[in-house]
């Protein structure tokens, strides 16, 4: 009897240690920003609508930090607690499974544990079978129990409580229907374009040139074949970041999604700021930042050794305007609006600073190619 008492105890720590720290982990490094990049990149691709999604994330939350408390009290163990557990687990797993058939599960974030813990989907559908496996072991072992001397406070209470603290933790904020005030650098950079087009040089018009016209014999030219005009660059296209920066889709430009304190960031602002001493022709960077650790943003200029006229945008709209499926840092180069190359994230597609500058000195015409 002592040895079933332990192993069932040691099956309830385990478990109730995954489900806290699977709790604890999706706040991590702040509540309101983990929670909302949880709902960005885990509920809305699953059909979420902005306005369930931050509902639905919060109470998820605190039903898996409720259960983790709940699996050590012995109120409505094994009729309650220990079913409710093995359901959410099983509703993780199908979802898990699905996602893994459809789009690959041998890369990217499940989000189980949030940004604290990187798993793919099929280790987080490994890690949730083994303690589907372990519940029901636990299941099995335990004794029966009058449940008349149980008290049912004890669940409601303690799971309205955990549901309460994650919404008194990250408060839901209103959608912002308006755009915060730009704030710029005081020193501009003036960036040169050496691909502007150049001057046609003026010649005055004298009776001299007149009277050699009048020599002239005019070929009809009506036949001849007339060679395609080469454009210099793209047409104009809406880029869909003129809110932020009224003149981004004029010329050729760099726009930069960065997160203040996110090191991969600071490291290429900072190359962007070396290549710049290196060549005139850089076009002009500009800088959207989420508003996370938003007082980092002269640390994160003087790291860089230069400072952008930048724009600070909420936790989701810079989700948004990063893309779906995109990570930071996030570097466009755009030409007249146009989008030619989008680095984002710190694996295969992460930052290059030899290609970019390879791209943005090639003319249009090679562009296109």
């Amino acid at each position: 009897m002592t040895s079933k008492n332990n192993i069932a105890w040691g099956i309830r720590i385990v478990i109730s240690f995954l489900f806290l720290l699977s709790a604890v982990a999706k706040l991590y490094p702040s509540p309101y920003f983990a929670i909302s990049t949880f709902e960005v990149k885990q509920l809305y691709p699953m059909g979420f609508s902005e306005g369930f999604a931050p509902y639905f994330s919060r109470i998820l939350i605190g039903i898996e930090l409720a259960l983790g408390v709940l699996l050590l009290q012995k109120n409505f163990l094994r009729s309650i607690v220990i079913p409710g557990t093995i359901l959410l687990l099983a509703v993780f797993t199908t979802h898990l499974t699905i996602d893994s058939f459809m789009n690959g599960g041998n890369s990217g974030n499940c989000g189980c544990f949030g940004s604290l813990l990187p798993m793919t989907p099929i280790e987080a559908i490994i890690k949730n079978v083994v303690a589907m496996i372990l519940l029901v072991w636990l299941f099995i072992i335990l004794p029966k129990t009058n449940e008349k001397k149980n008290n049912f406070w004890v669940l409601s209470t303690v799971t309205f409580a955990a549901i309460l603290a994650l919404f008194m933790l990250a408060p839901i904020q209103p959608i912002a229907t308006e755009i915060p005030e730009m704030t710029v650098n005081e020193n501009p950079i003036e960036i040169i374009d050496s691909i502007s087009k150049p001057e046609i040089e003026k010649v005055p018009i004298t009776i001299d040139t007149v009277r050699k016209t009048e020599k002239i014999v005019i070929k009809d030219t009506s036949k001849q074949e007339t060679k395609p005009e080469i454009k210099s660059e793209p047409e104009m296209h809406k880029s869909g970041f003129a809110q932020y920066f009224p003149t981004i889709d004029k010329g050729r430009k760099t726009l930069c999604l960065f997160v203040p304190g996110c090191d991969h960031c600071r490291e290429a602002a900072k190359e962007l700021t070396d290549l710049r001493k290196k060549i005139k022709n850089l076009p002009e960077i500009s800088i959207i930042f989420m508003n996370e650790e938003a007082d980092l943003i002269p640390d994160f200029f003087k790291f860089a050794g230069a400072e952008y006229p930048y724009k600070i945008i909420e936790v989701i709209p810079f989700w948004k305007a990063l893309g779906k499926g995109r990570d930071t840092p996030g570097i466009k180069y755009l030409w007249n609006g146009n989008e030619y190359k989008y680095y984002d994230g710190i694996n295969e597609n992460k930052f290059d600073i030899i290609e970019y500058q390879k791209i943005i000195q090639k003319p249009f015409e090679q562009l296109m190619k």
